[in-house]
């Protein structure tokens, strides 16, 4: 069913810690157990842990984190606590990474992203110029560069969904977006608040989506190209 965790997420066994899907049965309840994992694992053991290699400056570093080994930390990076990064994760230069995110092994955030209580599957790329908040990305889903994944309504009220006609309360103000196993979406694209994207489905760049859009699909917008004479013209320094 499109409702079901394993809909989107088809990898949950190489997620780092054994077990951590067992108790979850929607993609919803994923953010809300990061937050009580995280206070409970590296905020009450108080766990400042950086076995990351650094390029350049090191990180500005707050609360709670633990990185792992084989990391690579560029230069004028922010990870504000508490916050989980795994194994040979590259964390490209002016990166923030702020409280409540989970990034699994073999993960990139590109330069000058941001990422905002979020979890990242295994393998799953974020690239420069990015916002991803309160958001889930599968198993080496990717983000293109330039893409804003909206997390509060207008009018700041809950965030909802309506899949297969059901409507789904997600029980927050602040939500972005579902995105399955190996999902793509282009340079500049935009999810409104609440949007469920299944897995292997590709968002072209520059398209603003919504809502529940299904696995294996390809979304893109018509376009007419006007072209017409141009003239010549030399600019002011």
């Amino acid at each position: 069913m499109s409702t079901s965790l394993s809909y989107y997420f088809s990898h949950q066994n190489t997620f780092p810690f054994p077990g951590w899907f067992d108790d979850l049965s929607t993609p919803a309840g994923i953010l809300e157990k990061a937050t009580s994992f995280l206070q409970e694992t590296l905020v009450k053991p108080d766990v400042k842990e950086n076995h990351a290699t650094m390029k350049g400056a090191a990180p500005h570093l707050y609360g709670n984190y633990y990185i792992g080994e084989g990391t690579v930390i560029y230069n004028d990076v922010t990870i504000i606590g508490p916050v989980y990064i795994g194994k040979h994760v590259e964390i490209m230069p002016g990166a923030v990474i702020r409280p409540g995110t989970i990034i699994s092994d073999k993960c990139s955030v590109g330069h000058s992203s941001e990422i905002k209580h979020s979890v990242l599957f295994g393998g799953a790329k974020v690239a420069s110029l990015a916002f991803v908040g309160d958001s889930v990305l599968g198993k080496s889903a990717r983000i293109g560069s330039g893409v804003i994944t909206a997390n509060r309504k207008f009018d700041q009220s809950r965030a909802a969904i309506k899949i297969d006609g059901e409507k789904i309360d997600l029980g927050t103000d602040f939500f972005g977006c579902v995105i399955g196993d190996y999902t793509r979406l282009g340079a500049n694209c935009v999810t409104q608040p609440g949007t469920h994207i299944g897995p292997h489905t590709w968002i072209f760049p520059m398209i603003g989506v919504r809502g529940f859009i299904p696995r294996e699909k390809r979304v893109f917008a018509e376009q007419k190209l006007v072209m017409t004479d141009n003239e010549i013209v030399e600019l002011k320094p």
